[in-house]
């Protein structure tokens, strides 16, 4: 038997085996386990669940049948408000191995299940599901509690598509319109007037073209409509997206000459555009910055929007704005683009990321120039050990 101590920085639990660290997925500290050692290395090792002997007193029943296979939520074990606890500590240590030291604002999901407005899933031998943690082997779900409501309801019909091997992405809208995104060779069925019965189906892509209706979604928040192609980023939880976005305006002035930095279809730049003088987006994604564009227009906003990489365009027009926005990939900010945000006298960068480590890496340099003045948490991905950051920084005095 084990005692779990402790979560680690991606929501497994934490104990020792023979006075090696040891990684167990599903537990939460104050858990007496059995487990069984997956893999053993010099410094650490990683374990299997085999069974609870007793249970912390913070333990919660999941919601989901298919929580201890499935690779996708890390903590419904938990309350969801301990989930927030943890997330927010968690950003904190993180950032404490930087020296760096701020207290966060939480800002909570007030729509923990059934928020997410996209699902992607694997089609292994006319297997549709999710990936079991760390491995290949297929999870056949008939339902996720975490995605909207409209994308379960259309789950049961996909068997029907005859999709052997693939990829079946789908997005949905505040009005429950859907987006189907499939990628396969094998020769597809899809009876779109039965879909069409139940569902309210606005378009079907397959392999990056329209096999029917719309290539992509409107969607709406804060009062802005945003056109949003089938391969666009968008995020994935409109109502901690309008939060995200309102914090994006409350931290803009009028005097601001704001420059986006891998805009997507501008819902950043777009909502900075409703205070700043002016900005710009860019974005290599050529779907995303057509929407971009047109979504400006749609909502009489002044915004300008460059097609191109940002490690390519940002040397070329920097000089013209004194504000960055930069909600960068996982992988956090490009060195290049690093070195300019080192090399420039910005009054003000504001920094979304979707993942802490990068986030904490990229602090760490700019922290040199800009003092980190706010820094807000945003529970985007629910039951997970993610969060989405927003951190405020602003030139130090010379």
């Amino acid at each position: 038997m084990q005692e779990i101590s402790k979560f680690d920085e991606q929501g497994k639990g934490i104990t020792y085996v023979d006075n090696l660290i040891t990684f167990v997925p599903k537990t939460i500290p104050g858990d007496i386990v059995k487990l069984k050692v997956t893999k053993a290395k010099k410094t650490y090792q990683e374990a299997k669940l085999i069974e609870i002997i007793k249970p912390s007193s913070k333990r919660k029943d999941a919601f989901c049948p298919f929580y201890y296979q499935c690779g996708g939520c890390d903590l419904q074990n938990l309350s969801y408000e301990d989930t927030l606890e943890y997330k927010k500590t968690n950003i904190q240590n993180i950032l404490k191995k930087k020296d760096i030291f701020i207290e966060p604002c939480l800002i909570k999901n007030d729509h923990d299940l059934f928020y997410r407005n996209k699902i992607e899933l694997k089609v292994v031998n006319k297997v549709i599901g999710f990936y079991e943690e760390k491995t290949n082997n297929i999870v056949k779900i008939d339902k996720c509690f975490i995605t909207s409501k409209a994308i379960n309801n259309v789950l049961k019909e996909l068997e029907d598509f005859n999709i052997i091997n693939g990829h079946i992405t789908i997005r949905s809208n505040e009005k429950d319109e859907l987006l189907i995104i499939i990628d396969s060779q094998d020769k597809i069925n899809i009876d779109i007037d039965k879909l069409n019965k139940h569902h309210k189906i606005e378009g079907i892509i397959v392999n990056k073209k329209c096999f029917y209706g719309k290539s992509y979604l409107m969607e709406h928040i804060n009062g802005i409509d945003f056109k949003v192609s089938y391969d666009a980023f968008f995020q994935v939880n409109p109502y901690v997206a309008s939060k995200l976005f309102e914090l994006i305006r409350a931290n803009i002035t009028k005097n601001d000459k704001v420059l986006d930095l891998y805009s997507g279809v501008g819902t950043l730049t777009l909502s900075a555009s409703l205070k700043a003088l002016k900005t710009t987006g860019i974005e290599v994604i050529p779907n995303a910055v057509k929407d971009a564009t047109i979504n400006a227009k749609l909502n009489n906003l002044k915004a300008n929007f460059v097609l191109n990489k940002v490690e390519e365009a940002i040397s070329k027009i920097v000089l013209d704005y004194n504000t960055i926005i930069i909600d960068p990939p996982r992988k956090g900010i490009a060195k290049q683009v690093l070195d300019i945000l080192m090399n420039h006298d910005f009054a003000k960068i504001i920094y979304v990321s979707c993942d802490a480590q990068t986030l904490v890496r990229d602090l760490s340099i700019l922290k040199n120039k800009y003092n980190i003045t706010k820094l807000y948490v945003l529970d985007m991905f629910s039951y997970t050990y993610h969060a989405e950051c927003l951190c405020v920084l602003t030139l130090k005095d010379k």
